[in-house]
């Protein structure tokens, strides 16, 4: 007797978990493996906040129940958070929701948006969690192929007027994981106005929201007058406060998708542990000089991996923010050959490009997120590398 669902035998294995093995195979033979291939920050989260959950575990009332949509000083932190950064108007009541991690909330948005069959369209290259979800929702996904001649914006006149009417939810995400593109206001102006005339929900992941160089300032979906009528706008402190572990995050905007979405979850989880929710209010509503400090360390490391990428004949768009590199392989190989050939030779993970979709082909992504002596180590065994072979 088969007790496993179709849809989770038809799931195809998360690479990255597949390069996690292969890792730990190297390991046990000796090699000195270095992982780029993970977005998982290496800085540690701030101290002020894990203060405010220290102090927050003290409080016994904290050890109940999480009210199912959110503490309200969290909820209230978000929407302050907008205020003063995007100047956006949310109602913490109505327009707020936590998550557990935006991860979760993207899962569990789409089983709250669509029906079985339905369109979604999912940027090409794009963060696997998109497609992964629609295809345990039993919807359809349909590449929204990115400009890599435009920095990456969505090509809306590549999906055919029949993907167009049938599709009931869109995905964007700026800064984007795996380009490291940045989103401008055009590009946001241009979805919002797509999303109108075929009446579909745009659903922003802004996880890299804040993680940003020099003076660039990520700006929201949700700034676009009228925006909330058709934008729901996804975010999380796991990237911007080194807090991947404590899985917690929001989604924000049009609140009859908001309610839809709390209605769901409430009969599936019930919320994150209270002080890492009151911990995280703390974060939000900080001055951000914990963010800009490691923003700048981060921006070291991707200045020092360009160059050497550089003089290796290795290209790659200098990003603006976001923790990785999106570089070109040698024409003559594969992104996975390429990747798989890295680990080979230098013992260096990273992810190939066609972990994100067709169109990632031909690039492989690097993560900034190691400490600058192995990013040194990282330099020096890419200068040994034969890239033309």
């Amino acid at each position: 007797m088969v007790f496993v669902s179709e849809k989770v035998k038809n799931l195809p294995p998360y690479l990255f978990s597949q390069f996690q093995q292969r890792k730990e195979q190297l390991k046990q033979k000796g090699v000195d493996v270095i992982d780029l291939g993970i977005g998982s920050p290496d800085l540690p989260t701030p101290s002020f906040v894990y203060e405010e959950l220290k102090e927050q575990v003290n409080n016994p009332q904290n050890h109940r129940y999480s009210p199912y949509s959110g503490c309200d000083e969290f909820k209230q932190a978000v929407a302050s958070f907008y205020a003063k950064r995007y100047q956006v108007t949310l109602d913490p009541n109505t327009e707020v929701l936590t998550l557990i991690g935006s991860k979760e909330g993207i899962a569990n948005l789409i089983q709250a948006v669509i029906n079985p069959m339905d369109k979604v369209l999912v940027p090409d290259p794009g963060y696997p969690a998109y497609r992964k979800g629609v295809h345990l929702a039993g919807g359809v996904s349909v590449s929204l192929p990115l400009d890599a001649n435009n920095q990456y914006a969505p090509l809306f006149d590549q999906i055919s007027e029949q993907d167009a009417i049938a599709a009931k939810l869109m995905f964007l995400n700026y800064p984007n994981n795996p380009t490291a593109a940045y989103g401008e206001w055009g590009t946001y102006l241009e979805a919002v106005s797509f999303c109108r005339r075929y009446n579909i929900l745009l659903a922003h992941d802004a996880a890299y929201d804040l993680v940003t160089f020099g003076n660039y300032k990520a700006p929201s979906a949700l700034q676009i007058p009228g925006a909330k009528d058709y934008v729901v706008e996804l975010g999380s402190l796991s990237k911007s406060f080194n807090m991947t572990g404590w899985r917690i995050g929001y989604i924000v905007g049009n609140k009859e998708v908001i309610a839809a979405l709390a209605t769901l979850k409430s009969n599936i989880d019930t919320c994150q542990f209270m002080p890492i929710q009151k911990a995280a209010a703390k974060a939000l509503q900080s001055d951000l000089t914990a963010v800009k400090e490691n923003n700048l360390i981060y921006e070291q490391r991707m200045e020092k991996l360009h160059t050497a990428l550089g003089k290796l004949g290795l290209h790659a768009e200098k990003p603006k923010g976001t923790l990785y590199l999106w570089v070109q392989v040698p024409r003559e190989e594969s992104s996975l050959t390429f990747a798989n050939r890295l680990l080979e030779e230098t013992g260096i993970i990273v992810t190939p490009g066609t972990a994100f979709g067709a169109n990632g082909e031909g690039f492989i992504r690097i993560s900034l997120s190691t400490h600058a002596e192995r990013l040194d180590e990282v330099v020096r065994r890419l200068s040994k590398l034969d890239v033309k072979r």
